[in-house]
């Protein structure tokens, strides 16, 4: 499989680092992050693939970073999640063009999963742009 980035968002610190670790152990390059105004200031250093981002976080929370990110980085995947049984939210951010959301806790395959498909997903849209010379 080709290599990627993922930054994981996530205001909950053990469960951040525990899958950034997960990922890494998959061979699968992971940062970790623990707020929004952090994620958008490590995107203008660093170009991630895929962002699995936390919808419910103090002070910017998952849908303003979001918004935020798209703006900026318009062909990387997000992935949303959320721990308070909040579907309302995931279908908000899937039109703001979140690729996909997870109800925490979600079982470490199925994150890992949507994040392949997330990566496939961004792969196909920069080949087909670059088909057409737009990037």
């Amino acid at each position: 499989m080709e290599s990627f980035r993922v930054l994981v968002v996530d205001d909950e610190l053990d469960f951040l680092e525990t899958l950034v670790k997960r990922l890494r152990r998959r061979k699968v390059d992971a940062s970790g992050v623990s707020s929004g105004v952090e994620a958008l200031q490590l995107l203008e250093q660093e170009h991630f693939d895929v962002v699995i981002l936390d919808i419910r976080m103090p002070g910017f929370d998952g849908i303003e970073t979001l918004r935020e990110m798209k703006r900026k980085r318009p062909l990387m995947e997000v992935i949303l999640l959320t721990g308070h049984a909040s579907v309302e939210s995931g279908m908000q951010g899937m039109q703001l063009g979140a690729f996909d959301y997870v109800m925490k806790p979600a079982e470490f395959d199925e994150i890992l999963d949507k994040v392949r498909q997330a990566f496939d997903r961004k792969t196909l849209h920069e080949a087909k742009l670059k088909e057409k010379n737009m990037i």
